[in-house]
């Protein structure tokens, strides 16, 4: 089982790889039609917010006392889970905005 300071670098890694992915996007945002662009805004702004709640779940494991850490894993390992599945359908609608 990984340390609560490793489990919690793997989210902080992820998090990095989204905020490239969305950095990406933006830029293709920048040069599509204005139709185009405003609907991408609209799914970059509900992306950020699922960003900013696996930011705050990262915050939360790493706030946690070393002996509550065991419990909280299970508990975070699945809504981490559930989060991931989010920010997918979330890029797979932006992306094909752009096909």
């Amino acid at each position: 089982m990984p340390t609560k300071d490793e489990y919690a670098a793997r989210l902080q890694a992820q998090l990095d790889e989204w905020q490239g992915d969305l950095e990406v996007l933006r830029a293709k945002a920048a040069v599509a039609s204005a139709d185009v662009k405003a609907k991408v805004d609209l799914q970059i702004a509900e992306l950020k917010s699922q960003w900013d709640e696996g930011a705050a779940r990262r915050q939360e494991i790493l706030d946690a006392a070393d002996d509550r850490w065991d419990a909280l894993k299970d508990d975070a390992d699945a809504k981490w889970e559930d989060l991931k599945t989010g920010v997918a359908h979330s890029m797979d609608r932006i992306k094909s905005l752009f096909t």
